[in-house]
Order: C-alpha cells, then sequence, then structure tokens
C-alpha cells in the first residue's frame, strides 16, 4: 500500500497552534499589528491594524495645523492633544441594590467597547455606610484607537440626542488642560437599549490633553466638534 506522507499534528503542535491564534485575538483586540513566525500577514490583519479612526485622521489632517497657526507652534509636538478619557459611574446605590453593579459594567463596556474596573473606597464613612474596600463606581480609561472612536460617537451620536440640547459648559475645565462633562442619562448612547435598562443614571466622562492653559485645551475640543455653549452676552 502507498505510504502517506501527509505531516501528522501532534498535541504539542497543536498546543502551539491554539496559543498562536490566542496571541493574534489578543493583539488584534488590542490594535496591534498581527504577523506569524514568517512575518507574514493576513488581509484581515492588517486591516484591521492598519484603521485609522476618522477623528484622529481629522486632527492630523485639519485640526493640527490650525493649531500650530492660532499659537505659534513650531513643531507639531507642540500642539495639544487628547492623552485619555475616563468614564466614571459612581455607585452609591449598590448598597442597597448589589445587582446594579452588574449591571453598569456591562452597559459601560456596551459604551466604551472596553472592559471597565470597579473603583472600591479608600477609607470607611460612618456617615454614609462605606467601608474601606467597599466597591463604590465603575470606571473605564480610554487611549489610543478605542478613545477616538468614542469621542467620535459621543459628539456626532450621543450628544445630539439630549432633549433640548443647548450645547456643554464652557467652564468645566480644571486649570491645567482637562475638561470634565456631565452626562445625566446613558440611554443618550445608541449603544444602551432602552428597553433593558433598570434605571436611569448619570456619568461623568473626563478629556485628559496635553494642553498647558485651558484656553488650548478649549480650542481642541471645539475644533474636534466639541458643542460648547454659547457665551452669554455681556451689558
Amino acid at each position: 500500500m502507498p505510504r502517506d506522507d501527509r505531516p501528522v499534528k501532534t498535541s504539542t503542535g497543536m498546543k502551539q497552534v491554539s496559543k498562536n491564534v490566542s496571541r493574534s485575538k489578543k493583539a488584534r483586540g488590542n490594535g496591534e499589528d498581527v504577523t506569524d513566525a514568517s512575518g507574514a500577514s493576513s488581509a484581515t490583519e492588517v486591516l484591521t491594524s492598519s484603521r485609522v479612526p476618522r477623528l484622529l485622521v481629522r486632527y492630523r489632517g485639519e485640526i493640527l495645523p490650525v493649531l500650530m497657526k492660532e499659537f505659534g507652534y513650531l513643531v507639531p509636538l507642540q500642539a495639544p492633544q487628547l492623552k485619555k478619557v475616563v468614564i466614571n459611574v459612581g455607585m452609591g446605590e449598590a448598597l442597597q441594590n448589589p445587582n446594579a453593579m452588574e449591571t453598569v459594567t456591562r452597559q459601560l463596556a456596551d459604551i466604551s467597547g472596553q472592559s471597565p474596573v470597579v473603583t472600591k473606597a479608600k477609607k470607611s464613612i460612618a456617615g454614609f455606610k462605606i467601608r474601606a474596600g467597599m466597591a463604590i463606581g465603575v470606571m473605564v480609561t480610554l487611549r489610543g484607537k478605542r478613545m477616538y472612536d468614542f469621542v467620535d460617537r459621543i459628539l456626532n451620536a450621543a450628544l445630539p440626542r439630549i432633549r433640548d440640547f443647548r450645547g456643554v459648559p464652557r467652564n468645566s475645565f480644571d486649570g491645567q488642560g482637562n475638561y470634565s462633562l456631565g452626562i445625566r442619562e446613558q440611554v443618550i448612547f445608541p449603544e444602551i437599549d432602552y428597553n433593558r435598562i433598570d434605571r436611569i443614571r448619570g456619568l461623568q466622562v473626563s478629556f485628559v490633553t496635553s494642553a498647558k492653559s485651558d484656553l488650548e485645551a478649549f480650542r481642541l475640543l471645539e475644533l474636534l466638534g466639541m458643542p460648547f455653549a454659547r457665551a452669554q452676552d455681556r451689558g
């Protein structure tokens, strides 16, 4: 009988293949370029790693030149840019409703596209019945592509859904170039299914920039599309 020369996959080889697949999935999830041992990458992986958020493309092509001209920067690295976005939800209600933490964690993951972390109390406060180490909130920190994708969604999809929206406050800067935005209802995000929420909750979104002043940060966010409220007329 003719001999079958086809290679046989051993258990060791199968384990190695499984590890390579898991490593590739993890790298793709982090937005990294994925290649095999020979240096080749599939078309799908190349497209995934090379995708640039449209807001980042707009920043590099349109916003950056404007900032350099207005503030007199000599090199692009001097211009302010977004460093990270932090989304935080306070969970004081978790003391009476233990299931609320799981619900908010799932909703925040849907909104941000990233797994959030649970924040815990650093010290006990008897007046609020809080003990050190107790879970009191949920937060997520976004950077890179996910950050720009989220900012794009909140500016162009979420904020316009607020009823009687007249713009976000202009004075919510911290003096160091960072801006905090309070949102009263999580249902403004298209990712949230209104029929599946148990109650309306608010959240806070903090935009951390590399700006050296609030004026630079204001101009950066304004050019990105932040719908600031009109300045009040002074008589």
